[in-house]
């Protein structure tokens, strides 16, 4: 039994854009002025052509490999089953603790105007409605998810397009003058924080596997998206410098309502403030569709020993138990509550995921100059995946040595773990 092909390029395009703008663009652009002021817009450009160079590795290998995994299934292609093991593990580790941690700040924002979210019930049954909610979606259809995925994308954009459309009006130029040009070593520290805004495209090509005409559709859906985003920041980064000045950096916790306000007045800051919050819900569903396809590719290929998570529904032919156990593991997550060492590792092994895909694209290119090139090939021979390859390193350079530590710590655990599943399986 094989999964449908259904997703076309909107709709891998509007499930990239869905994931990767979340929460994060609604407070963004007061963190990142804190530090560059006015200059921040050197931040966006260095992450937007660091994202751009790691989406044209995605693009070439996303082309070969077409089966459902994403990340994992061209590093476990390319490297075998030890480093796919590695891959699948952080991908869904980061990922679920993550959508805990946006679905624990939908909830804090939603109790600023509604204060019976406050209730630990009502919160229980929230978390629950997102996660089985968005779970059951999936279940019953990935076209039906995709519909809605889809619809949300629009509506949770809406207040930010809002922004970009009228905002205009209100920018004084005097306040995106640059004072002064900041040092690498600054801009690297920002672009570090603001790159992990960036990705996440990687978790919606885990639908590689029910895209139609994947070797056409993949390229396109990426540069479409990747580069919609990097615009669609730009000009927020830029709104917000122009109207609030060097106030903006004060703004930390909703610095987007705040410029809502300015423009629209108090109906403007309740509007993109419930915004945010559609748009974490939104990034929330984008997830749920797509980062189970990593469990169920790891699963059919044995590399997650529970052979039941690669088992297909017989009435609508999706990954059900994968679905299950995602939202589970979500829900119990968001319950809990407090993960911020877990976001800082799942931020770096994204990136060391970025790094493999990279040293996964040079060898493909290695293997195409002995035989017949099939697929999308990325141009300038070996010189995208090494530039990316190197930025990573770089800004993998900028996390301090105690969550250097903390990272290797956990790939050893990992390490470890394989290990002992391969001895016992042979057994």
């Amino acid at each position: 039994m094989k999964l449908k092909r259904e997703v076309g390029v909107l709709g891998l395009s509007a499930n990239i854009v869905n994931i990767i703008i979340g929460g994060g663009i609604f407070v963004l652009p007061a963190i990142i002025a804190a530090s560059l002021g006015a200059a921040s817009i050197i931040a966006y450009l260095f992450c937007g052509f660091v994202m751009l160079l790691v989406m044209g590795c995605f693009a070439e290998l996303g082309s070969v490999f077409t089966g459902s995994g994403g990340s994992y299934n061209y590093i476990e292609s390319s490297f075998g089953k030890f480093p796919g093991f590695l891959t699948s593990i952080l991908i869904v580790l980061a990922s679920f603790t993550g959508d805990a941690a946006v679905a624990n700040a939908t909830i804090d924002i939603l109790s600023t105007f509604l204060p019976v979210f406050k209730n630990f019930w009502v919160q229980l049954f929230f978390f629950g409605l997102l996660f089985f909610g968005f779970g059951y979606i999936n279940i019953i259809g990935l076209k039906k998810g995709v519909g809605f995925v889809k619809i949300i994308t629009l509506f949770k954009l809406a207040p930010l397009l809002f922004i970009i459309v009228f905002g205009f009006t209100e920018v004084e130029v005097a306040n995106l003058y640059w004072e002064n040009t900041p040092g690498p070593a600054k801009i690297g520290e920002m672009s570090l924080i603001l790159f992990f805004a960036f990705v996440g495209a990687e978790k919606g090509l885990s639908l590689s596997g029910e895209v139609k005409n994947p070797k056409k559709t993949i390229p396109k859906a990426i540069l479409l998206s990747i580069l919609a985003i990097l615009i669609f920041y730009v000009l927020i980064q830029l709104i917000s410098q122009g109207i609030l000045g060097s106030t903006l950096a004060n703004y930390d916790k909703n610095p987007l309502a705040e410029v809502a306000n300015t423009i629209f007045g108090p109906v403007g800051y309740t509007v993109v403030s419930f915004g945010a919050a559609l748009s974490m819900i939104g990034s929330l569903s984008g997830k749920i569709l797509s980062m189970p396809r990593v469990i169920f590719a790891a699963a059919k290929d044995n590399v997650i020993p529970l052979k039941k998570l690669g088992n297909i529904h017989e009435k609508f032919r999706t990954p059900y138990m994968a679905i299950l156990l995602y939202s589970c593991l979500g829900f119990a997550f968001a319950v809990v509550g407090g993960f911020k060492e877990l976001a800082i590792i799942s931020s770096a092994s994204t990136l060391l995921i970025y790094l493999g895909i990279s040293l996964a694209t040079v060898k493909l290119k290695a293997v195409k100059l002995k035989n017949t090139p099939d697929g999308f090939i990325v141009p300038g021979g070996y010189l995208i995946p090494v530039a990316s390859s190197i930025s990573i390193v770089w800004l993998l350079s900028k996390l301090s040595k105690e969550k250097i530590v903390m990272f290797a710590g956990v790939l050893l655990v990992l390490s470890l773990l394989f290990f002992i599943i391969k001895l016992l399986s042979k057994k």
